[in-house]
């Protein structure tokens, strides 16, 4: 009887409108139509595939103008004297044992090789070469959700806004982050085998899988977080738990225990935790220690970061190479807020769980995929990072574009109401990243874009003034350095090339605070047992320290600079005089030669030293202003 009832109540049931996109009705958005099986049915999702391709690379194609930028990519590529041989056998067992760039990632150092053997140093090559990654990411982003939810228009917007968004851009444009790029291939592959296993589960099916994975693995690290995300692809869309729910109507894979589901994720799980191992040696003193970070400053600033990157998905404005961690300047609204948002989606999501199951998914694959980059385990010192975002945002763009859909049944809108909302949406979007990319054309419009939008960004600073010093626009490229060092007091060599400057320019105290500003930050970095400056820096800072002190009439700190100079390094100090003294003679100047006369009494040379002050005299009676050694500026 009362299955005669609900037989009945189903037939009385108004049937879905055909011009409904998708033809959704249920409230947990699973479409009441078969997957498709004739080339017919095909004909739309691959006319959506051509148009993601399509957008994407119309979109992107700038980037195959733009050159290597000065931040990561000289390491990567440029300056990799390993990779630049292409693919031989040399560059492969190197690859499989380096740890540069605290990362062990063979397949994208590989990656970068074959870049190399096909493309030389065209930059050109690599950049096509990472946008045809992302390209292929976003056409198995789409056909992995229509295939498992039978939703063909609603996967292609999730895969356009994954395609198109602004904060993706940094993945693309930079060749550095070739390994976010091809990491995220190989877990969107691995999610599509996994897929393939579920339905009929086998060991070698399962070899597929965890092949797939190991690959993503050696590409980047980050994809650690993809058992957890099979789990939840175990509950929706795939509908892999017995008596959780009914199985899939789209996707036919038989239902298992979960203790069943928890053990075949075990094998990947130990890979997760080799990979993680590995990467903690790799980083080595790249990772911040918590006497200068605590651990509660880290939890405030996850929080925090969490809620930025859901602000930047849904308004990405001011987006840079490099946010500048706050450390400990948080107000303590900023992550209560945040806490509190992701407190309350998580109880509407998990409110909603068997009723619309993407919310708990969406929501646990962007918090899940981003615990490995938002600084509990602080490496370098951004808060955020947009290339961190890359997979984390698929799980916030599966929410917004099924609950906007469920949002337009209810209202009733037709197809035509909800194509103009997506193209508008996806048209701010394109252009927000078309002019995102234009950024990317040079390091200068990179890093001044960068200090337009952040405030107090040493990192930027740094390469901006790297950059102008290079381009042989030296004094804008001191006044950066300037703000660098300001910014970041215990980098001992910035502090001692902007005192070399000051030394320059004649402002002698100045120039005493600057190169004491560097042995004091010597002095802490070894402490905490960092990498500070070379001994021949130390040196090199000593000796002008020292010459300083005797052109001020203070002796007794001169001799103790010098003193402590020879102790350091004594032959840099033989070098600073042997090269002062060949420069002197190839090109006599009157503050070099009395510079010259200085070091030469200093260490002893009296005879010599008078012979050099003498020159200066005859030079220019009334100079007698040293000038910083040429090597000092490090």
């Amino acid at each position: 009887m009362v299955q005669a009832k609900t037989k009945a109540a189903a037939g009385n049931r108004r049937a879905p409108s055909p011009s409904r996109l998708d033809k959704f009705t249920l409230r947990d958005s699973r479409p009441l139509q078969a997957r498709p099986q004739n080339a017919a049915s095909l004909r739309r999702p691959l006319a959506f595939a051509g148009l993601l391709v399509g957008a994407t690379l119309l979109l992107y194609s700038p980037v195959g103008t733009h050159p290597f930028i000065n931040y990561d990519d000289p390491d990567y590529v440029v300056n990799n004297s390993h990779l630049q041989m292409g693919i031989t056998w040399e560059t492969l067992t190197w690859a499989l044992t380096a740890t540069e760039q605290s990362n062990w990632h063979p397949l994208t150092w590989l990656s970068h090789a074959l870049d190399c053997q096909l493309f030389g140093l065209n930059a050109g090559g690599h950049h096509w070469m990472s946008l045809a990654i992302h390209v292929l990411n976003t056409v198995i982003l789409f056909l992995l959700l229509w295939r498992t939810t039978g939703a063909p228009g609603r996967s292609l917007l999730v895969a356009a806004l994954f395609a198109l968004h602004p904060l993706n851009v940094e993945s693309v444009a930079w060749i550095a982050e070739r390994k976010n790029v091809l990491s995220t291939l190989f877990f969107l592959l691995t999610m599509g085998a996994y897929g393939w296993y579920a339905r009929n589960p086998a060991v070698r099916r399962y070899l597929v899988v965890t092949l797939l994975f190991v690959l993503g693995l050696a590409s980047k690290p980050m994809v650690v977080t993809l058992p957890f995300v099979l789990l939840l692809l175990d509950f929706w869309p795939l509908q892999r738990i017995k008596n959780w729910s009914t199985p899939s109507p789209v996707f036919a894979a038989p239902q298992q225990a979960v203790s069943r589901l928890l053990l075949e994720k075990l094998p990947l799980l130990a890979l997760s935790a080799g990979s993680a191992a590995i990467t903690l040696v790799a980083q080595g003193q790249t990772v911040i220690p918590t006497q200068l970070l605590p651990l509660g400053v880290r939890l405030e600033n996850a929080l925090y970061a969490s809620g930025m990157y859901l602000l930047k998905a849904v308004w990405p404005v001011h987006l840079s190479l490099i946010y500048p961690h706050p450390g400990r300047t948080l107000e303590i609204w900023q992550p209560a807020l945040a806490a509190l948002t992701i407190l309350a989606v998580s109880l509407v999501a998990w409110k909603r769980r068997l009723s619309e199951p993407y919310l708990v998914v969406g929501w646990l694959w962007f918090l899940g995929t981003a615990v490995p980059v938002i600084g509990v385990v602080q490496v370098g010192m951004q808060v955020i990072a947009d290339r961190y975002a890359y997979v984390p945002l698929i799980g916030v763009f599966l929410i917004f574009v099924w609950e906007a859909g469920n949002l337009a049944d209810r209202f009733g809108l037709t197809l035509w109401p909800r194509i103009m909302a997506a193209t508008l949406v996806l048209a701010g979007m394109s252009f927000m990243t078309w002019r995102q990319i234009g950024y990317w054309r040079s390091d200068a419009e990179v890093w001044i874009h960068a200090l337009q939008v952040t405030k107090d960004n040493p990192v930027a600073e740094h390469a901006l003034a790297t950059n102008l010093l290079e381009s042989g626009r030296y004094q804008e490229g001191m006044i950066h350095l300037r703000n660098y060092a300001r910014l970041e007091p215990l980098d001992a060599d910035a502090q001692a090339r902007v005192g070399a400057d000051s030394m320059d320019h004649g402002r002698l105290p100045e120039a005493i605070d600057d190169f004491e500003a560097a042995i004091r930050a010597q002095a802490v970095l070894a402490k905490y047992g960092l990498a500070a400056m070379a001994p021949r820096g130390l040196a090199l800072t000593y000796a002008n320290l020292g010459v300083i002190h005797s052109q001020l009439g203070d002796e007794t700190n001169a001799d103790a600079d010098i003193r402590k100079a020879l102790d350091t390094d004594a032959p840099t100090v033989e070098q600073m005089i042997s090269r002062l003294s060949q420069e002197v003679a190839a090109n006599p100047t009157a503050p070099g030669a009395y510079r010259l006369g200085l070091l030469l009494r200093l260490t002893g040379r009296e005879p010599e030293a008078q012979q050099a002050f003498a020159l200066s005299v005859q030079l220019d009676s009334q100079s007698k202003r040293p000038v910083a050694e040429e090597s000092a500026k490090h």
